[in-house]
């Protein structure tokens, strides 16, 4: 799998460890790890997610431009191959070509419109048979530009229309109503969504035809 906008790797603790986003915050809020070294931390990191890595383990590979979240992640085991790249700006890597060649499933959460359709084409470009996305989209954001480009390799996408996924509080009030408004254009109603003081994301899924007619959306989740 690709995590794209990867960060520290929390997206593949939750997957590949015996580790929930509580877990996560109630470990990195101790007083005791906010007092170590990041050198220190890091071995501690190391030893905690080693033991509770899944046998059944994913191989992960991130791409962030931000060189040391990701660095982070490699060097504590989470990721199997780490790439600070910004593929908004520039091709990829050889040795990023070479690594998303066997790429079953690209994952982004909360990165689409830091990323967008320069970032998504040159990932496809290096991949022979178009993997399985998805995406945890904030609402203020559209999403139809990069579905229509992963039509174009093939790939069908479905929006879940029962839930939203709560992403992270709003910084400040001048965010809020950044949001407030974009959402209001797009004729999006806050209640029991951003109201809530969080930014909310869409999940988006997209795959081919035969994989959604042999196992459909609502069974896959």
């Amino acid at each position: 799998m690709v995590d794209l906008c990867c960060s520290y790797g929390i997206n593949t603790a939750l997957l590949n460890c015996r580790v929930t986003l509580s877990d996560l915050s109630t470990r990195y809020t101790s007083h005791h790890l906010s007092a170590l070294p990041t050198r220190q931390l890091a071995a501690e990191d190391r030893t905690f997610f080693a033991a509770r890595r899944r046998p059944e383990a994913a191989t992960a590979t991130g791409i962030d431009s931000a060189a040391l979240a990701v660095g982070y992640a490699r060097a504590v085991g989470l990721l199997d191959h780490a790439f600070a790249e910004n593929l908004e700006v520039t091709e990829p890597s050889p040795a990023l070509r070479r690594t998303l060649a066997g790429t079953d499933l690209i994952t982004v959460t909360g990165g689409v419109g830091y990323v967008f359709t320069r970032t998504f084409t040159r990932l496809l470009d290096c991949m022979p048979t178009p993997p399985w996305v998805a995406a945890f989209v904030l609402r203020t954001v559209p999403y139809q530009p990069i579905a229509d480009l992963l039509a174009r390799s093939g790939l069908v996408t479905e929006k879940l229309s029962a839930r939203t996924f709560r992403q992270r509080r709003f910084a400040d009030s001048a965010e809020r109503y950044a949001a407030f408004h974009a959402l209001a254009v797009n004729g999006l109603h806050t209640a029991d969504k951003e109201a809530d003081g969080f930014y909310h994301t869409d999940l988006y899924v997209s795959r081919p035809a035969p994989d959604i007619a042999a196992l459909p959306l609502a069974r896959l989740l």
